[in-house]
């Protein structure tokens, strides 16, 4: 069994940066895939960033160049530095892992991941 607690939410104005913090616990995950996914109210759950057991990380193109991903496997965290918030970035953030070996692609679905956070909100002000 593998728990992950997310951290680092709150409230920002637009252009500021917020860091989340994703500790895992429960097994090593030096090889297991890591994903960042978002959920705004009323909206499904959105893949945000994935850092993959191969090494690649994968960006959804409405954060692509504002986040960044990167795991630290000594400590079996996972971040997602947010810069350039924006309005539109408010959601609850979750964090998920994998162990499971898939083609890339497969990183992006919500399907995918086998454990889950229990969410950080974060919320942009205009």
């Amino acid at each position: 069994q593998v728990q992950l607690v997310e951290s680092g939410g709150g409230l920002v104005q637009a252009g500021g940066s917020l860091r989340l913090s994703c500790a895992a616990s429960g097994r090593t995950f030096s090889s297991y895939s890591m994903g960042w996914f978002r959920q705004a109210p009323g909206k499904e759950r959105e893949f945000v960033a994935a850092s993959r057991w191969s090494g690649t990380e994968d960006y959804a193109d409405s954060v692509k160049g504002r986040f960044t991903i990167s795991r630290d496997n000594a400590k079996n965290t996972v971040i997602l530095q947010m810069n350039s918030l924006k309005p539109e970035d408010t959601a609850v953030y979750y964090c998920a892992t994998t162990s499971v070996i898939y083609g890339s692609g497969r990183y992006r679905q919500v399907r995918t991941y086998d454990y889950w956070g229990q969410g950080t909100q974060v919320t942009v002000s205009s």
